[in-house]
């Protein structure tokens, strides 16, 4: 094997920790653009002893992107990753903004991608000061500690390696490699938030704050998930049990709030309502069923009402409810 550069090497080591668990003849995809980051990312992959591909996945949404996409496999390619996939996808608009609808279109190709190809795990290439920007991301949007947490190390198939070490960290990794990445102009466009957060927001905080903004954002987010996967396990512990029971009002009410709203959030989901359409606002509603009741009417959330009756909540489609009114 040839001798790697210490930047190329630290990425390396954390592509071997994020796949300790699996045996070296399990077969590992890596996402790459073509960009910097996925860039080094799969160089540090290919210097492993493992049996790694790559998948590139094309948006369409910039002119000459099909190009874009063919240099990158290539480039995984001549790593000597094999297979090396592009899949080109559509992005539809669904209202929740061009980067999110960019995103769901992504990771559903990759997941389709990886499940084809038998993947024990899909890698990623966010770096801290992605996870530093999720996590300002969450704040601006006040959505709990759960948006505070960031983009995890694992979920599912996806593993982020390198969401530790920073940009800078990548494009050192990128310079031993002797490759050359593409540069997304959509990474420059004010018009998206996140670029605004990156070029704009976290530049005057460091200005103001001092250094180390970044970093702090960064242990926010592992502290954060730390806290709320601890919730979510209590919750979960409380939703099997107050189900069994019929979801009695005084056992909700006796739980502490981040507890009780994570329950009732997961009543509604197992009740039928999106994930992705049920908002905060939306358990809040529910939560003065439990906590703030005066004899009101049901509560209509995304495909799901929920009344109060004889001392317990009720969860229905919103067809079979209407006009339910309870007494207790």
């Amino acid at each position: 094997m040839t001798r790697l550069g210490p930047a190329l090497h630290q990425v390396r080591r954390r592509v071997d920790a994020a796949l300790a668990d699996l045996a070296n003849d399990q077969p590992v995809l890596v996402a790459c653009s073509g960009g910097p980051d996925s860039l080094a990312l799969a160089a540090a992959a290919a210097a492993t002893r493992r049996r790694v591909g790559a998948v590139v996945v094309d948006h369409g949404l910039q002119e000459g992107s099909a190009q874009v996409a063919d240099r990158a496999a290539n480039q995984c390619r001549d790593l000597g990753l094999d297979p090396v996939l592009v899949r080109r996808v559509r992005v539809t608009a669904t209202g929740a903004g061009p980067e999110a609808d960019a995103r769901t279109a992504r990771y559903d190709a990759l997941t389709r991608v990886a499940t084809e190809c038998g993947a024990a795990a899909l890698l990623l290439a966010h770096t801290a000061d992605d996870q530093a920007e999720t996590v300002l991301l969450g704040l601006a949007r006040g959505s709990g500690v759960r948006s505070l947490a960031g983009m995890p190390h694992r979920r599912g198939l996806f593993r982020r390696p390198v969401l530790d070490l920073s940009r800078a960290d990548l494009a050192a990794a990128l310079a031993e490699s002797g490759l050359t990445a593409w540069t997304d102009p959509h990474n420059a466009d004010p018009r998206f938030t996140r670029v605004r957060v990156r070029s704009r927001v976290l530049p005057v905080l460091e200005a103001e704050l001092g250094p180390g903004v970044c970093a702090a954002l960064v242990r926010t987010a592992r502290l954060a998930r730390a806290d709320a996967d601890a919730l979510d396990e209590w919750a979960g512990r409380e939703f099997a049990l107050l189900s069994a029971a019929g979801f009695p009002v005084d056992g909700l009410a006796a739980l502490p709030l981040a507890v009780r709203s994570r329950v009732l959030r997961r009543c509604l989901i197992e009740a039928g309502a999106p994930p992705d359409r049920l908002t905060a606002d939306h358990v809040a509603e529910v939560e003065r069923l439990v906590a703030e009741w005066s004899g009101q009417g049901p509560v209509h959330v995304p495909r799901v009402i929920v009344s109060r009756r004889c001392g317990r909540l009720i969860l229905a489609g919103d067809e079979s409810m209407i006009g339910a009114h309870d007494g207790a």
